[in-house]
């Protein structure tokens, strides 16, 4: 059989000594939760951190609430217990990276080219055909990259097949010899 985890409680169930103590936390609360709020921000990067830090705090106070004997000190005591918080949650952070004397990198698989290597040579293509006159470069952009066939491109630029054809064989022939790219190869 399960036990509720919350249930309402009767103002006869509760003893007469929590029964004026806890009103007053509440105004407390509702009084200096902006200011213990500011308090709690300047201790975390997050807002939303700052919120749960103050929540943990104030929960402590609660706790504490009858034991604590000067009301006028209460301020400094939830300051306190949001520090207290603060370096608990600090010391019990959970650290992934470790030193080591090497990088731990994965091997490579079997053929596989480096991605720096194929990017850079991308680049290095690209810096070519820019270099290309604008008709060419147009006709190698289309044929190449827009894989537009022959005929299509000769549409697209309203030329005819044949000046595709040796326009194409032209800028081929260039980036052929263009020398950043005989260097990449």
């Amino acid at each position: 059989m399960t036990t509720p985890v919350c249930t309402s409680v009767s103002k006869a169930a509760v003893p007469a000594t929590r029964t004026a103590a806890y009103p007053s936390f509440a105004a407390y609360v509702r009084a200096r939760q902006p200011l213990l709020l500011r308090t709690a921000r300047s201790l975390t990067a997050n807002p939303s951190d700052a919120e749960d830090l103050l929540q943990t705090a104030l929960t402590k106070t609660y706790v504490a609430w009858e034991r604590i004997e000067d009301h006028r000190a209460l301020d400094g005591y939830v300051r306190r217990a949001l520090l207290n918080t603060r370096t608990s949650q600090w010391r019990k952070r959970k650290v992934d990276e470790f030193a080591c004397d090497e990088l731990p990198e994965p091997e490579p698989a079997p053929g596989a080219t480096d991605p720096a290597e194929q990017q850079a040579l991308r680049d290095a293509l690209w810096r070519s055909i820019m270099k290309l006159p604008a008709r060419q470069r147009a006709m190698v952009v289309l044929r190449y990259y827009e894989d537009l066939s022959e005929v299509q491109t000769a549409e697209v630029l309203g030329v005819s097949v044949g000046t595709v054809k040796s326009a194409v064989s032209r800028a081929l022939g260039k980036l052929r010899e263009d020398p950043e790219l005989v260097r990449v190869r």
